[in-house]
């Protein structure tokens, strides 16, 4: 068995997220304690009560990446141990925390960081991203083109076959929205975020994101991390370069997965709130196995598939 751990993005946080991991495990208990001693709030609070910062960028990102740490350390704790990971967008710095080439303590202030340039480069309202279902890359790219005249908008991730998710200024989403309903994607779906990410309206974010990057130490990985911008393995000599062109680029989940299953993987154990990384990875191959760690019901599963003891 090889084995792959899998980290999602902005956009599955959700009130309540990793209570009952929180509530019983302290291994989980102390990342979260290190988060708050890093940023100067309790991330509990924001995770765990009804609290519209939640989905604000900037804290969005420290949320999901503390979480995903805290649920790893568990699995590692129960005896899990990856050949591989991968995140997509902000879960490659979970990714990369795990495989032990970022410090935690470093990362949690970086992706804040890393958020608040994001939500500066590009005000909320002024862009948008929508998820396109059931049309073809190629159709999609004619659609954005179309729209150009409206403003800017590009194809922003390569989720799964079936699913691309356009991204840009509000107003020319909103026209391709409609240009790939007449080319016959079966819906274009609006996403629960605060800007056009991965694309090149984010360049500012990439400029100030590559200097605090050069600030972080990066440490030889354990175990090799695939990334998103390319869909191959990263160097240690990379990381900063790819991560500072990821923020505006497109994300290649697709390609990871399909990198993954390239390199002998066949079982996929997905680390944070949610199951839309799983789903992905079953769109991609029905061949593989998928699990999720995210509430004690995950966990149980997860353990007996993998036959770990919990």
């Amino acid at each position: 068995m090889k084995t792959a751990l899998i980290f999602g993005g902005q956009g599955a946080q959700y009130a309540g997220m990793g209570k009952e991991l929180f509530d019983n495990f302290d291994v989980c208990k102390n990342i979260f304690d290190r988060a708050d001693n890093v940023l100067g709030f309790k991330i509990s609070e924001l995770c765990f009560g009804e609290n519209d910062d939640l989905n604000k960028t900037e804290f969005t990102q420290p949320a999901i990446l503390t979480l995903s740490t805290a649920i790893f350390e568990l699995i590692k704790q129960k005896g899990l141990k990856g050949d591989y990971a991968a995140g997509l967008s902000l879960g490659e710095y979970s990714a990369l925390v795990a495989s032990g080439a970022f410090d935690f303590d470093e990362t949690v202030a970086l992706v804040r960081k890393r958020g608040k340039f994001m939500t500066d480069a590009v005000p909320e309202g002024v862009g948008a991203m929508s998820a396109v279902l059931n049309l073809d890359a190629e159709k999609i790219q004619e659609a954005c083109d179309e729209a150009s005249s409206v403003g800017k908008v590009m194809i922003a991730n390569y989720n799964a076959p079936g699913q691309i998710v356009i991204a840009g200024e509000t107003a020319a989403v909103a026209r391709t929205e409609e240009i790939v309903l007449e080319k016959g994607a079966k819906r274009a779906v609006r996403l629960n975020v605060s800007g056009p990410f991965h694309t090149s309206l984010l360049k500012p974010a990439s400029d100030k994101l590559n200097v605090e990057l050069r600030k972080v130490t990066i440490n030889e990985m354990s175990f090799p991390v695939i990334t998103n911008l390319t869909g191959d393995i990263v160097l240690k000599e990379n990381v900063i370069d790819t991560l500072t062109k990821q923020v505006m680029n497109p994300v290649k989940w697709e390609q990871t997965v399909r990198r993954f299953i390239e390199l002998g993987v066949d079982t996929f154990v997905e680390l944070g709130p949610g199951r839309t990384l799983s789903s992905f990875v079953k769109k991609v191959s029905k061949e593989v196995a998928v699990y999720n760690v995210e509430d004690l019901k995950s966990l149980e599963k997860t353990c007996k598939g993998l036959g770990l003891e919990c």
